[in-house]
């Protein structure tokens, strides 16, 4: 993903918070909403239940993911 892409992504989701739902964690990360449950089933990804009906995922883990710094299955 380009810098200016990522800055874009970053102003219009508010980035200063460190958890992402699922859709907007296809989007940062450029990839399919279906592939982020993939992610999350495969354990390359951990999704954190806040409520009954909202899951989101960490900042720092898809950045993580993202670099390279986490192992792909």
């Amino acid at each position: 993903m380009s810098e200016a892409t990522k800055k874009e992504i970053e102003q219009k989701y508010a980035i200063g918070k460190k958890g992402f739902r699922a859709k907007e964690t296809s989007i940062y990360m450029g990839i399919g909403l279906s592939t982020v449950w993939l992610y999350a089933k495969q354990g390359m990804l951990t999704p954190m239940k806040i409520s009954k009906r909202v899951t989101i995922f960490n900042k720092d883990e898809i950045d993580a993911l993202l670099n390279g710094s986490k192992a792909v299955a």
